[in-house]
């Protein structure tokens, strides 16, 4: 389960505070302003654009020089999409599929899990992401998203939950609880990641289906397409919901404007962070609060892939949040951690991110701004610090990282014959 600390009051009325650079690297994290080598040297594909505030993009380079081994626990996964670890030490992972395996901490791959519902596999489509229930412990339920095959060829991003049996082999009690509208002809863009906070709702992120015109449902509150939803982990509707009562709304709308989430994390003060796929360039780290419109598609830093300029997109939108941090180009963010274990005490407090197209991890300092400080406008209220490239030299597309109870780090990667790795410290 990815480790949380108690959950603030409601992020847009809570004190800012710091979040605690990485232990160690003090001396090679570098404020924003200050001469410094970014790891990203090549141009943008958007040269034209500049960024909203000094930091957004290009973040100083830095090497931790923290000593890890990492071991390959499995391989021959088929394009795993999520890892979830267990607490007996074993891992529950998804693949694209449609299936869904335990992998034992031994690198043991277990047969399919019986229960799972009918998967619309087809391109981005398929099984996503799994998460342990709040209760687990005592009832042993997990929750998943996935596409979920539609009427005639159309499909749309579900949840469901059921009951793990003892020996891993089968669920059972199976429910959809979320069946977000519309569905759509399409095998593109279905996010999807779950998060549950302390306090226990539940998180879910949404792509936009990709096409255009129905990516522009992004801006439209009656539409599941492109948002963060917050609901009960019945599926019911949590009363303090931003939208909950507007007829123009759908109750279940936390924040609007995105493009394709198929990353997200809770950091150690139950601040949401989610990291999304921009077309050509435009890659966003977005500091999510309630309510609030992040721009797509009518605001973005980057391209159609064809080149030419998103239809009548700007960098800055009045009334629209500006991402804390963007690539172009970009990484394809996929899976993200806050690192809050004692393992690696210099990486405490760090945000790492896969990276599809660049085929490594990413690992963030990000530093909470006062927005009275005028340090940064107000839209952005953080600023990444530092940026540090891991693991590029094993070329796969890393799909998914999380923290196991150990401290390790667990990733997996989106290959044929996709790999489980444990990245701990070097002994």
């Amino acid at each position: 389960m990815r480790p949380t600390s108690v959950l603030l009051a409601w992020m847009m009325t809570m004190p800012i505070a710091p979040l605690a650079c990485a232990q160690g690297s003090g001396e090679t994290a570098r404020a924003a302003g200050q001469d410094c080598e970014p790891l990203e040297t090549r141009p943008p594909n958007a040269d034209y654009q500049r960024p909203a505030f000094e930091g957004q993009t290009r973040a100083c380079g830095v090497t931790s020089d923290v000593a890890y081994d990492v071991t390959v626990i499995a391989t021959g996964l088929d394009h795993p999409w999520a890892v979830e670890p267990l607490p007996d030490g074993d891992f529950l992972v998804t693949e694209l599929s449609g299936t869904m395996r335990i992998v034992g901490v031994d690198g043991t791959i277990g047969p399919p899990i019986s229960g799972v519902p009918p998967v619309a596999a087809r391109n981005q489509g398929g099984l996503l992401d799994v998460a342990l229930g709040p209760d687990f412990a005592s009832t042993r339920t997990i929750y998943w998203s996935y596409s979920e095959p539609r009427g005639e060829g159309e499909n749309a991003t579900s949840v469901a939950r059921g009951v793990l049996s003892a020996d891993g082999r089968e669920l059972n009690d199976v429910e959809v609880i979320l069946r977000t509208r519309p569905a759509y002809d399409g095998e593109h863009h279905f996010g999807s990641r779950l998060l549950f906070t302390p306090d226990g709702h539940l998180f879910v992120t949404l792509g936009e289906r990709a096409q255009r015109p129905i990516r522009d449902q992004a801006q439209d509150l009656d539409s599941h397409l492109g948002k963060v939803l917050r609901i009960n982990p019945d599926g019911s509707v949590p009363d303090d919901n931003p939208f909950v009562g507007r007829d123009d709304a759908y109750p279940e709308v936390w924040s609007f404007g995105h493009r394709n989430i198929q990353a997200a994390a809770l950091d150690p003060e139950g601040r949401l962070w989610t990291i999304e796929h921009g077309p050509r360039g435009g890659d966003e780290l977005n500091l999510i609060e309630p309510g609030v419109n992040y721009g797509w598609p009518v605001m973005s830093y980057g391209q159609e892939y064809s080149g030419q300029p998103l239809p009548d997109s700007r960098t800055q939108r009045e009334g629209m949040r500006q991402p804390v941090y963007y690539w172009d180009p970009v990484i394809a963010p996929a899976g993200a951690q806050w690192y809050t274990g004692d393992a690696f005490p210099a990486w405490q407090g760090s945000l790492f991110v896969g990276a599809l197209r660049q085929q490594r991890l990413v690992r963030l300092e990000i530093e909470l701004v006062d927005a009275d400080s005028g340090v940064v406008p107000e839209a952005a209220r953080a600023r990444v610090s530092a940026e540090e490239h891991l693991l590029a030299e094993r070329q796969q597309r890393v799909r998914d990282v999380r923290q196991g109870p150990d401290g390790a780090l667990y990733a997996v990667t989106d290959e044929t014959a996709g790999e489980l790795w444990r990245i701990a410290p070097a002994e």
